[in-house]
């Protein structure tokens, strides 16, 4: 550990909720540059995966799924003032987790707005309220005017998160290349004022997994590179993007929101059964699924230019993924039986032998055509950086630290966003983890190679139409 930077020295202690793939991941990162001994950290897991991992690094270990009924009573002894709860699990609220560790003084972070079980598909709630806008818009609701409150920073893993950190160095980097004087952007009026000047009008959260197993994936088997469950709620959700203000024909199956900041839309289809056309360096051109991501709607929120109380400018933001082979085959098995999860679950760790995670963002319809900026990072690199992690799951996991340091470092933010914090602190913690960090100019549009197979079904006018990006079959 010692020749691995300590980053800041932390006297209270860490509770952990959940231990799968990032749970397992982040300890190790958690160890090597918070200055923290195990004994102070708890880990409290609804599944026994782990215990001995735990045991190895001298961590406690607890087994006790959280409920609604049970959660305060289980955390209640573990956190206090000045101590740190990190949210890494799945089914247990994250609203409930933030007013608890409030309560106790204690700070707080998760990779993603969870609900308690049910909260993604109860079929007695209106479609709108199963989307990500909706569980933002209530997350932010708990944001307390003058008052000094406990820095909870929502949905830091590798996207949302990370990205939103790209995306900032993504404007900058087209700024200095195109001659737009970018000056020094500080808050979101800034850089949305930047990006409109760029002429962005769209942002894909472009990645391609192209991590392979030694074990082929079996007939009723879900085979994922992170969280098959976290993965399988997030798919089986509406399909969400930001819509911007350069878009003219509106989704025939696209929905508006009554309420909140209007940032987005969603459509009636689950993002598992939802395809978009993007653009990665190594990739080129592919289709990815448009899976729901609360980035989508707080980078959308966040570019959002307005003038008086009309908006004029904001640009259309989505998640574009292509995962692993193993996991788009399980991804079509799921659909094939309407959406209920197969019977066994499989999550590709020291079985994987080759294969990169490239994430990044594509910043689109500026000067220079398009801009992907983002991390190229290999399974051999990954496991050579720091154990217990893949390549997916370290772009994730070192995301969790840097945003813990960050709120370790501002402890009194009260609820913030990725796309509010220091995206240069975080890109410093993370960037050693990323493997090669890489910018690339491409000429794609989602045009290509389009007009020789249905020529009617594109808008020619401007190729970054939500209309020309969307794959329709």
């Amino acid at each position: 550990m010692s020749e691995h930077k300590v980053y800041v020295d932390f006297p209270g202690r860490i509770v952990i909720i959940g231990f799968g793939s990032i749970g397992q991941g982040v300890l190790p990162l958690i160890l090597r540059h918070i200055g923290i001994t195990p004994e102070r950290i708890t880990i409290v897991s609804a599944e026994d995966a782990g215990r001995e991992e735990a045991a190895e690094f001298g961590v406690r270990f607890i087994r006790e799924p959280l409920t609604r009924e049970n959660h305060r009573r289980v955390l209640d002894p573990l956190l206090g003032r000045g101590d740190f709860l990190l949210n890494v699990s799945v089914d247990v609220s994250s609203i409930a987790l933030i007013r608890l560790a409030w309560e106790r003084g204690a700070m707080y972070l998760d990779t993603c707005v969870e609900p308690w079980p049910g909260g993604y598909t109860d079929p007695t709630l209106p479609v709108g309220k199963r989307t990500n806008y909706a569980l933002r818009e209530e997350a932010l609701a708990l944001r307390r005017k003058d008052e000094r409150t406990p820095t909870a920073v929502i949905t830091h893993g590798a996207n949302p998160g990370l990205v939103s950190h790209f995306l900032k160095q993504a404007l900058l980097n087209v700024a200095a290349d195109t001659g737009v004087e970018a000056g020094n952007p500080r808050n979101r009026g800034d850089w949305g004022d930047l990006a409109r000047r760029l002429g962005v009008k769209t942002v894909h959260i472009a990645e391609r997994d192209t991590q392979i197993s030694r074990v082929p994936k079996q007939r009723n088997e879900f085979v994922n590179t992170w969280s098959v469950d976290g993965f399988v709620s997030e798919g089986a959700q509406p399909a969400e993007l930001g819509w911007g203000t350069h878009e003219r024909n509106f989704p025939r199956d696209g929905k508006r929101h009554d309420f909140g900041c209007g940032s987005a839309i969603y459509l009636m289809q689950p993002g598992a059964a939802t395809r978009v056309r993007t653009w990665t360096p190594r990739a080129g051109h592919i289709h990815g699924f448009l899976i729901t991501h609360s980035e989508a709607i707080s980078i959308s929120d966040y570019l959002t230019v307005r003038e008086g109380t009309q908006v004029a400018y904001r640009p259309t933001v989505h998640y574009a993924y292509h995962p692993s082979d193993a996991a788009v085959l399980s991804l079509h098995e799921f659909g094939g039986r309407n959406w209920q999860l197969q019977e066994h679950k499989r999550i590709m760790m020291d079985d994987i032998v080759s294969g990169t995670d490239e994430l990044g963002v594509l910043l689109a319809g500026h000067r220079k055509n398009a801009y992907w900026y983002g991390s190229q990072l290999s399974i051999e690199e990954a496991r050579r950086l720091v154990s217990c992690n893949s390549a997916t799951s370290l772009q994730v996991t070192v995301a969790a630290l840097s945003g813990m340091i960050w709120a370790m470092e501002n402890p009194n933010r009260g609820l913030v966003e990725p796309d509010e914090i220091d995206f240069r602190r975080n890109l410093e913690i993370c960037a050693p983890y990323l493997g090669a960090l890489t910018g690339e100019y491409t000429e794609w549009t989602p045009l290509h190679e389009r007009e020789r197979l249905f020529p009617e079904d594109i808008d020619k006018s401007d190729p970054w139409q939500f209309k020309n990006v969307r794959v329709m079959f």
